[in-house]
């Protein structure tokens, strides 16, 4: 289970936050202050491995991993998780952990008070293959493609435990932030106008059409309730059921939901401090899914040192695990 709360203080130190609400839409900008790069992966540290420490402890399994602390370390280059994954998958696996940390660390439209009882990663199935030929052949080194379906999934729960509301976050990484990087991330890449006349136009394939045609209640929800059953079906129990009834596929109970979009990475050379991406006044016309939603912007600095030191500090006292 995910048990680690987030770093209240940490996050107030690293990120300044500037959050608007119109109804139910709300937007909140994060832009990085000066930072201790150490202290603050060492001050995240704990949320990241608690965040990872499921799909860690399925994956090693896997492949074959005991990670007891008097069990060596299986040779002189070991295979963990997430710690020898690909660059490019880490920065995504960082953007998915952003997006709890925020739900849990930041108030969010509605005001909810949201928990994330477990992360969804070991449901991210080309990562566990990958891990699983390169413990048996570490010149299989490639790059993974992600995970499929919601990137996290919170609850809020009622004072019975039963759920009355969920998130479902899009989380996305880019190198360097820009008006038409968030353009095409957000409605697809350029292609060739299909109307002719040489020109181009985006494909519509991007995160507004993703969120808009996901099911009211996607897989990621029952993934999620199927994690609470193998680890705590007795404190869950109330969720559990409430996740089923919403569900099933005649007559389900309805759930309503709230959508985070999250996009992350580092801020253009010639950006203005306050510049937003993303539409911040008002819900935007591009969503059509009829939730609550919440966009959130990270604007970074050197994002990607941080991302590998954090992630090369994961774990690196070599147990814990348990």
């Amino acid at each position: 289970m995910h048990t680690c709360p987030p770093p209240h203080d940490a996050l107030e130190e690293w990120l300044e936050g500037h959050p608007s609400t119109n109804g139910k839409f709300g937007h909140l900008l994060l832009l990085q202050k000066e930072i201790d790069r150490e202290a603050l992966c060492q001050a995240l540290l704990p949320y990241f491995e608690s965040a990872h420490l499921d799909a860690r402890e399925v994956f090693h399994a896997d492949i074959g991993i005991d990670l007891h602390p008097d069990a060596g370390d299986g040779g002189d280059a070991p295979i963990e998780y997430p710690g020898c994954l690909p660059g490019t998958t880490r920065k995504g696996l960082f953007g998915e952990v952003m997006a709890g940390l925020i739900t849990e660390g930041y108030e969010l439209v509605g005001a909810h008070d949201w928990c994330v009882p477990i992360f969804l990663f070991r449901y991210h199935e080309d990562a566990r293959n990958y891990l699983f030929a390169l413990a048996r052949n570490p010149e299989r080194k490639r790059q993974t493609i992600g995970r499929l379906g919601s990137d996290f999934i919170g609850l809020l729960l009622d004072e019975d435990g039963a759920v009355v509301r969920f998130i479902a976050g899009e989380a996305k990484w880019r190198k360097t932030l820009t008006q038409s990087v968030v353009d095409s991330l957000m409605h697809g890449k350029k292609i060739d106008d299909p109307a002719g006349g040489g020109g181009k136009v985006h494909s519509g394939k991007g995160v507004w059409n993703d969120v808009n045609n996901d099911p009211p209640v996607p897989i990621g929800v029952r993934q999620l309730m199927r994690l609470l059953q193998e680890h705590d079906p007795d404190g869950y129990d109330a969720a559990i059921l409430s996740m089923e009834r919403a569900l099933v596929l005649n007559d389900p109970e309805p759930l309503p939901r709230t959508d985070l979009i999250i996009i992350v990475g580092n801020g253009a050379a010639t950006r203005e401090k306050m510049n937003c991406l993303l539409p911040f006044k008002e819900m935007p016309d591009d969503y059509t899914a009829g939730h609550d939603l919440q966009l959130v912007e990270v604007i970074l600095e050197d994002g990607e040192e941080l991302i590998d030191a954090l992630y090369e500090s994961l774990w690196s006292d070599g147990g814990g695990d348990a």
